[in-house]
Formats: structure tokens, C-alpha cells, sequence
């Protein structure tokens, strides 16, 4: 399977579709599940096209795992979360559902199950809510 430049991440890259940013730099784009699995779910992708693991480019990916890194720890302390998952899925059959490759940064409190992957969309003030946090931590630690 080849890059869809439609696909719905492709669209918000351009600006054609709306999301909460949470975090944006030259090479990588951050912003809320609008169906997380849980408080604070966020994506990260890179900015040029790849379908997944498979056909990303090793500079793509490395900038990436950088992002994830980084924001990482703030979200964790921005949602009170216990922990946190990092999740990335690999076509179809593992349950990839948007191809193009992103991680998923998903809080994780105590006591608290997941929601299931991609079937509960979150009310948008609840996500501008959570997205106004993550970014308030983010301005506090000076990103």
C-alpha cells in the first residue's frame, strides 16, 4: 500500500482539517486522540508521509522518538497521570486504522481502564480543555 495524501493526518498537517495542537517543530506535529483511550491522549507523527515502520525514513523516525521523548513527561505531569503507555501500530491487521505513521502518548492512571482503541470520540471542550493544559506545561518547561 502506497501514501494516501488524503488521509486525515496528511489533511491536518495542511491545515485542511482542525485538532488540538499540542506541540509542533520542524520535522514533527503533536495533538490529542479525538478519541483517546484515556485523559491526554496524544499523537505524534512526522511531518513527511509514511504509511508506518515500514517506509519511514530513518531521520523521520529518529525525530519522532525525540518528540515522544520530550513530551512524554510533560503530559504525564500535566494530566496527573500514574504512568504511561507509548503504543504504535503497524497496518491493518495490528489495528493501524489511520496510515500514516504516528505513536500514541497515553496517560495511564491507576485503577482506571483503557478505553477501546478509535470507538469513542470526546466532547471538544473536554479536549481543548486537556490540550490548554499540556500546552501550559509545555510553555512552563520553556518548549
Amino acid at each position: 500500500m502506497g501514501y494516501d495524501p488524503n488521509n486525515i493526518f496528511a489533511k491536518i498537517l495542511r491545515g485542511e482539517m482542525p485538532c488540538h495542537k499540542i506541540y509542533e517543530d520542524q520535522e514533527t506535529f503533536a495533538f490529542l486522540d479525538i478519541m483517546p483511550r484515556a485523559k491526554g491522549h496524544t499523537l505524534v507523527l512526522p511531518k513527511k508521509p509514511a504509511v508506518n515502520m515500514f517506509d519511514v525514513h530513518p531521520d523521520s523516525l529518529c525525530a519522532v522518538i525525540r518528540t515522544v521523548r520530550l513530551l512524554t513527561p510533560i503530559i504525564k505531569s500535566a494530566m496527573g497521570a500514574d504512568g504511561v503507555v507509548i503504543q504504535q501500530y503497524n497496518e491493518a491487521a495490528a489495528g493501524q486504522t489511520v496510515f500514516h505513521l504516528h505513536f500514541h502518548i497515553i496517560p495511564r492512571y491507576q485503577g482506571v481502564p483503557l478505553k477501546h482503541h478509535g470507538t469513542t470520540p470526546q466532547q471538544d471542550e473536554i479536549l481543548a480543555q486537556n490540550a490548554a493544559a499540556i500546552r501550559a506545561a509545555l510553555e512552563k518547561a520553556g518548549l
